[in-house]
């Protein structure tokens, strides 16, 4: 034997140690620091074996595992040891899975499931804590999204249907599962803070669920609540900020080959937004914003349905301009879409970028003509609905955020 046919059993054997150790400090009875260490060089033993003598050997040994922690459980139960939890047996099995996976190479995964052991092991209050803070509303988003992603996803035909061949069921559907996915994170994050938070939390939440709800809501708040200008622009001007950081997460997970042709000027959008908010921040330290009440959960089927129309309908019309009107057209539909979402253009022009129908430059340009719009379409909900105070605020902040874009699209190279 050579030398590196010991790495997986001085891996297994610090694993085992690391999860033994969590459970030796939670005075678990079942298993400890010992226990673990061997039943994870056990599983790097049996596997190892297996390679001469076998599968059954790894069969074998963790059927036997299982029989004694059965045992051991019989023997506790007989001496009114009657605790009914089975994390740390169940850990114990899944230790010598991860034994078993150093020894045939895929150290990575193993790596990973044994730090997550050893993680959820540790994080047993808080995670218990986060369940029973979860109402029916949170229990329903969930449930909603699995609905989406489980259920229907997996059925739909992967194939190109309609004009221009562009309406992939499939494709359509899992762009609705990555933007509700986004959502649901951020609004479940929201739920668990409670109905206060500070403002830059709330800027940040806001814009990952829905910046343009965000704004609204802040902008009717703003002409109830005397001196509530300064903290609604504030929330405004991050939520604006946060959007363009979606964008990019999205166009990184579509189009990851073109990302790093897409991300220049759109991260360069991300600094002047951000420079351009970080006066507004200024004596708000100690201020709190109350985050802005969401109607339902970003779940729900129905609202599914009509992001999924919408896209399919940018789809179409994103090549359909480019098929009889050209490239100039592109930014059009970009400004019109753009008003009130701005998932539909970035993951169509980003996936057109991605199968090279739309050179990067041009895609960065659309998508960034489609942000400027939709800054123009919330300064207009806070025009329409908020006091004279906060509508100069974000007159004055949105105009220098449409200047830098401005400056953006006419000076960047390429």
């Amino acid at each position: 034997m050579e030398l590196t046919d010991f790495v997986p059993y001085a891996v297994a054997l610090a694993l085992g140690l690391l999860v033994g150790m969590q459970r030796e400090r939670s005075k678990n009875e079942v298993a400890g620091v010992r226990t673990f260490a061997l039943i994870t060089v056990l599983g790097t033993l049996a596997a190892h074996l297996s390679q001469t003598f076998g599968g059954w050997v790894l069969a074998s040994a963790w059927i036997a595992l299982a029989a004694m922690i059965g045992v051991g459980n019989v023997a506790r139960i007989a001496q009114d040891d009657t605790d009914p939890g089975i994390t740390t047996e169940l850990a114990a099995l899944v230790m010598f899975g991860v034994g078993a996976a150093l020894k045939v190479e895929l150290t990575p995964l193993a790596l990973a499931v044994g730090g997550l052991v050893t993680v959820l092991l540790y994080w047993k209050r808080p995670l218990h804590d986060v369940v029973k803070r979860i109402g029916d509303r949170e229990f329903r988003a969930v449930m909603n999204f699995t609905l989406l992603a489980l259920v229907i996803l997996p059925v739909l035909p992967n194939r190109d249907y309609g004009p221009f061949q562009v309406l992939n069921p499939f494709q359509i559907w899992l762009m609705v599962v990555l933007i509700v996915g986004i959502s649901v994170a951020a609004y479940m994050v929201y739920r668990l803070l409670g109905a206060r938070s500070g403002t830059l939390v709330t800027g940040i939440l806001g814009g990952l669920i829905s910046s343009t709800a965000t704004t609204v809501s802040y902008a009717r708040r703003s002409r109830d609540l005397e001196g509530s200008a300064k903290v609604a622009a504030a929330v405004i001007m991050i939520a604006s900020t946060v959007v363009f950081g979606r964008v990019l997460f999205e166009v990184a997970v579509v189009a990851p080959s073109v990302f790093p042709r897409i991300a220049g000027p759109l991260a360069a959008m991300i600094v002047i937004m951000a420079l351009i908010t970080l006066p507004s921040l200024f004596g708000l330290r100690k201020q709190e914003a109350g985050l802005a009440e969401q109607e339902g959960d970003p779940a729900q089927i129905g609202t599914a349905i009509v992001f999924g129309a919408l896209y399919a309908l940018v789809l179409l019309a994103v090549a359909a301009s480019k098929a009889y009107f050209g490239e100039g057209a592109l930014y059009l539909v970009a400004g019109i879409s753009g008003l009130t979402d701005m998932d539909a253009i970035t993951l169509s022009t980003a996936q057109l970028v991605r199968a090279e129908q739309l050179d990067a430059s041009t895609g960065w340009r659309v998508i960034l003509v489609a942000s400027m719009a939709n800054l123009v379409f919330k300064f207009g909900a806070v025009a329409a609905l908020s006091k004279a105070r906060l509508r100069r605020r974000i007159a004055v902040l949105f105009g220098l955020a449409l200047a830098g874009g401005a400056l953006l699209l006419l000076l960047w190279p390429g």
